[in-house]
């Protein structure tokens, strides 16, 4: 089928084309450079937009196509969270959504995309100790999980427009080159990591290859709608994901960092390291999802040291 991408060149952006091209879809990325300079494989097609507005020039690709995948977003731990910063967190996600939604409505039925993949994060639970989290489990209070219920909210107004919306609320994603795990093993390889905060929180993850497959999955079955928990199988507490990372690269994993010094260093961003989540891939596993990496030691093996 046609499929429009929005934030194809994001680290799930990239293999996720790459995927899709090679299972026969033609591939159209909505980015906002020129399509020369857009970095795109050959074949993909480019078409101009913004993030914020309908303009012909990538809503008149909506029309015959059969699916469309939104993972457009600002990084969520680029910068330090002002206020401003969180603003512009919120706006990129959810006036992409709305944009996509308003180009959707103008499109008679017939013509509409069958299927919105909308990203979404594990944040949506907010901070919840032991609790099992499932796809079924309310969302939490913090910052990020009130943006992850507006942007849903922003994503589920296809729903009455005869469109299936699959909800995809993204762990942190492991893989080589992967920004996040580049942050945390740095510690490491400097003879200083350890634990985050009490170590005690529990952390969700996914390979990349996982998270392509899950965008796969969310397309190509038909069952697949509403939430679905981007996670591997094997929720761990930090302490014991700091463990396996010390093993990976072999250095010391017993240096602490307590959660006051994080807090002070990144104010309200300390959320992402703090809050923990035994999220659980409930609907994947019940739509017969095979997890190419459902443990975290070969994972993070993958990951850090690409064997």
């Amino acid at each position: 089928m046609k499929v429009l991408l929005a934030g194809a060149t994001g680290f799930v952006g990239r293999p996720l084309v790459a995927a899709l091209q090679s299972a026969g879809h033609e591939v159209v990325v909505l980015t906002r450079r020129p399509s020369g300079d857009a970095g795109l494989a050959p074949g993909v097609r480019s078409a101009s937009w913004d993030g914020r507005t309908v303009s012909e020039s990538w809503a008149g690709e909506l029309d015959g196509a059969g699916a469309v995948i939104n993972l457009a977003g600002a990084n969520i731990g680029e910068k330090r969270w002002t206020e401003s910063r969180k603003q512009e967190l919120r706006q990129s996600r959810i006036e992409a959504t709305q944009a996509v939604i308003e180009a959707l409505q103008r499109l008679p039925q017939g013509r509409r995309p069958g299927l919105l993949v909308n990203a979404s994060g594990i944040d949506y639970y907010g901070d919840r100790g032991d609790e099992v989290v499932t796809e079924e489990s309310p969302p939490g209070d913090s910052f990020l999980a009130r943006l992850c219920v507006d942007w849903e909210g922003a994503a589920r107004k296809a729903e009455p427009l005869g469109v299936r919306v699959v909800l995809m609320r993204t762990a942190v994603v492991f893989g080589r080159g992967a920004t996040a795990l580049e942050r945390l093993a740095m510690p490491f390889k400097l003879f200083a990591g350890g634990p985050l905060g009490s170590g005690k929180q529990w952390f969700s993850w996914i390979h990349l290859d996982d998270a392509v497959g899950l965008y796969r999955l969310a397309m190509e079955n038909g069952e697949a709608r509403g939430p679905l928990n981007v996670v591997a199988p094997d929720a761990r507490r930090e302490r014991d994901v700091a463990k396996e990372v010390g093993r990976v690269l072999g250095r010391p994993s017993w240096v602490p960092a307590p959660a006051v010094a994080l807090k002070l260093a990144l104010g309200e961003q300390a959320d992402l390291v703090l809050h923990g989540r035994h999220a659980q891939p409930r609907k994947a596993q019940t739509l017969g999802y095979s997890f190419k990496y459902p443990d975290l030691p070969g994972a993070l093996t993958q990951a850090l040291t690409g064997t």
